[in-house]
């Protein structure tokens, strides 16, 4: 591995205080490592602790990123120093007298995803937490970082400032700042543009069927529209990594910048250029809600373990709320698309029996062990904090609004929360949000949290909806009720899900098994849906699967159709009030989603 010369900055600290400088090079990118080289200078101690994170900030699971390095060396020169392991993530040096010394190590990267590693013949993309150690009590030095591609037209984009008279050289802050600047490294595309007099970059890796202009001039709106809300932009330079991928979907916030993934052939479609907008947004929106308004128990980042925080639901479910409002405000769709849009969501929510048995705050709690390691059961025990916390945010924007003949609105609490917590970056409690919240709708909002954010109750959508001239509508398939989810997978009909209390459930049908027939026809996943058509509620049915490779057929009494669509519609003949507070709400006439 060749070793580049540390670079020559001034840092401003004692000479007694280490000096931390990483070098990343892939000579080889096809073998999907990247060679990373630590050297220090002026460490003080004989030992030297270092630990790989097990997670990185805005993505609540243990990752375990130390399972990716192999090839773990120390040396003073080419001395090798002793070490040995302490646990999963830490490893311990002893560097005796010696004051300067190297350690090397390979990162395996063959994951693409907004929160891993990726490296091969196009490219290297890396995440600082999946990548490089922390040194216990100095995370909050400075730390420079260059980058040795391994072809001449490769580039580096990040949001991390460069280090002017060295190539590819860049400086973080402190360990936290690195481990929120990600890397991408290639001959990818890349846009530059301004918004309110700062400079912004948008870099795309991989081939797909946007079309430039229109994404920058829907970027440029998205943030323009965001940073009116908020007073400002709290950066001086932002950055857009894109990854376009098959049928990826993702992305994660940073500071300065985000990361996202999405499929190539994503941006003709109406429908799936919307979600492609809602997930840009979201994730700048991130850099007000999470980044720098975040709860107390993600102010300090803990990266050895779980961060518990009950308020994952304000962190993205209230950033999912906007990521659906911010393009109707920027008139990227209209008040049509922006209500579909809710009909999908609210559909997805009221499918979901799990939202009957898992309160919104401990999702938020649970992210860790459930959101991210979903099963069969899932569904039937869980709901996510990203799509309640929506539903949530929805009901209390509307409650303050009513109050205040659209006065004051969730835009309100965005504010003060940024104000009280953001700009100085001080977390805030869960008591400390519900007071945020309480003062700007002005009513005690207690018995609000108690049941729909700390219990289970189903949410009261019609009773905050028609105040603004909206009904919520269920509707039902003309079939009877069987209760599995399938999906076919390599030629066969497997039964991903089964629904808690329904008829396939209480017959013995079991998640995996694969379906075969029904009443002696075979049957497919696509077929399904017109086949239970054939019968009515209370029919008995014969279903065949292969359960765990053994035939079985099971009697089944189908029960009554459920409702398995949602549409949010304009109530009949609406009063003045309703109409004005409709039009305060989404600056368009009521008439217009009619």
């Amino acid at each position: 591995m060749t070793e580049a010369t540390a670079p020559r900055i001034e840092i401003g600290i004692q000479e007694t205080v280490p000096t931390i400088y990483y070098q990343v090079a892939m000579p080889q990118p096809e073998t999907h490592l990247f060679e990373v080289t630590l050297r220090l200078v002026n460490y003080p101690s004989p030992i030297l602790d270092l630990k790989m994170p097990v997670w990185t900030p805005g993505s609540y699971l243990v990752r375990e990123y130390a399972k990716n390095l192999q090839d773990f060396g120390a040396f003073v020169g080419d001395k090798p120093l002793p070490w040995r392991k302490i646990s999963k993530n830490h490893w311990q040096i002893n560097k005796s007298g010696f004051s300067e010394l190297t350690v090397r190590y390979r990162i395996f990267a063959n994951e693409l995803s907004v929160r891993t590693n990726h490296l091969d013949s196009t490219h290297g993309y890396f995440n600082g937490a999946a990548l490089f150690f922390r040194l216990p009590s100095w995370e909050k030095l400075p730390i420079c970082i260059t980058i040795v591609p391994p072809r001449p037209e490769w580039r580096v984009t990040t949001a991390l400032p460069s280090v002017s008279d060295q190539a590819n050289t860049f400086c973080a802050a402190d360990f936290d700042t690195l481990v929120d600047s990600p890397f991408e490294i290639g001959s990818h595309q890349s846009y530059h543009f301004e918004v309110l007099g700062k400079p912004h970059e948008l870099a795309i890796w991989g081939e797909g069927n946007f079309q430039t202009q229109r994404m920058i001039a829907d970027i440029q709106k998205i943030i323009q529209v965001e940073a009116q809300m908020f007073g400002g932009l709290p950066y001086e330079r932002y950055v857009f990594l894109l990854h376009l991928f098959a049928q990826a979907y993702g992305g994660l916030e940073h500071k300065n910048s985000c990361s996202l993934i999405y499929q190539r052939f994503g941006f003709r479609s109406r429908d799936k250029y919307e979600r492609f907008i809602q997930l840009l947004a979201h994730e700048f929106f991130h850099l007000w809600n999470v980044k720098r308004i975040r709860p107390k128990a993600l102010e300090i980042f803990d990266y050895d373990r779980e961060n518990y925080t009950p308020s994952l639901w304000f962190c993205e479910g209230t950033t999912s709320y906007y990521d659906l409002l911010i393009p109707l405000r920027a008139g990227i769709y209209d008040a049509k698309s922006y209500l579909n849009n809710w009909n999908k969501e609210i559909t997805r929510f009221l499918t979901t029996p799990g939202r009957k048995v898992q309160p919104l705050s401990e999702s938020s709690f649970d992210a860790w062990i459930k959101l991210y390691r979903p099963d069969a059961n899932s569904g039937n025990s869980q709901i996510s904090y990203y799509l309640k916390g929506e539903m949530v945010s929805l009901l209390l924007d509307l409650l303050i609004r009513v109050r205040h003949n659209n006065q004051r609105s969730l835009d309100d609490v965005m504010r003060q929360m940024w104000q009280q917590f953001g700009q100085a970056e001080i977390g805030y409690t869960p008591e400390q949000l519900q007071q945020v919240i309480e003062s700007i709708a002005g009513v005690d909002l207690a018995d609000f949290f108690e049941r729909y954010i700390d219990g289970t109750e189903e949410l009261p959508f019609n009773k905050y909806l028609e105040p603004f001239g909206l009904h919520l509508l269920a509707e039902q398939e003309d079939e009877p009720h069987l209760g599995v989810k399938v999906k076919t997978e390599n030629g066969r009909e497997i039964i991903r899900s089964i629904e808690v209390g329904s008829p396939a459930q209480l017959a013995g049908i079991d998640a995996g098994d694969e379906l075969l027939a029904i009443e002696g026809i075979k049957v497919t996943a696509n077929q399904l849906s017109d086949r239970l058509k054939d019968y009515q509620p209370n029919d008995t049915i014969q279903v065949t699967v292969f359960h765990q490779d053994e035939l079985r057929t099971y009697s089944v009494t189908l029960a009554a159709s459920v409702p398995t669509k949602y549409q949010v519609i304009a109530v009949q003949n609406p009063d003045p009030t309703q109409k004005e507070n409709f039009a305060g709400w989404l600056g368009v006439p009521l008439v217009t989603v009619g």
